[in-house]
């Protein structure tokens, strides 16, 4: 499974269950480029944050809860880690994505083997939300880091592929 996620300097990902920052050239040139046409897993306060609540397109959406009576019309729903490793183990050939909330990203890191980061040149401040800091975890390395872009909203990112040791 890989990880993807945009974070800042201090590997903060949200506010007030809200993005940081939203950065046309990430959603277009990064997250779409990898994640359409494979699978996505989420949490349902994820889905909650997207426009409508409406699942992302062009992929398949698993959504992650606790509640065992949530239903989402086209979303695969599942309710633990196990589950998830289950519909893993059943769909071999499908490339799947991690991308988010915190809540996902820090109890499921542990069974990622590769994480794509979008790496926003600033902090935010009241940030809420974080990311695990792959730079000071023993067992994630970085392995390649883009050219800098620079975004028309002013805010320089890098994409850093990471990988487990």
């Amino acid at each position: 499974m890989i990880a993807i996620a945009a974070v800042d300097y201090n590997w903060a990902i949200g506010k007030e269950g809200q993005l940081l920052i939203s950065l046309p050239e990430d959603q277009k040139g990064v997250f779409r480029k990898y994640t359409a046409g494979n699978t996505v897993v989420f949490g349902r306060k994820t889905l909650m944050t997207f426009k409508d609540e409406k699942l992302l397109p062009k992929r398949i959406n698993v959504i992650l809860t606790r509640n065992k009576d949530y239903e989402k019309e086209g979303a695969v729903i599942l309710h633990s880690q196990e589950e998830l490793a289950t519909y893993q183990s059943e769909h071999p050939d499908e490339e799947i994505y991690l991308i988010g909330g915190a809540e996902v990203y820090n109890s499921m890191i542990d069974i990622c083997d590769k994480a794509i980061i979008t790496y926003i040149h600033k902090s935010f401040d009241g940030a809420d939300a974080f990311f695990p800091n792959l730079d000071e975890m023993d067992d994630w390395q970085l392995d390649e880091e883009e050219a800098p872009i620079m975004s028309e909203k002013g805010v320089e990112f890098t994409v850093r592929h990471y990988s487990r040791k």
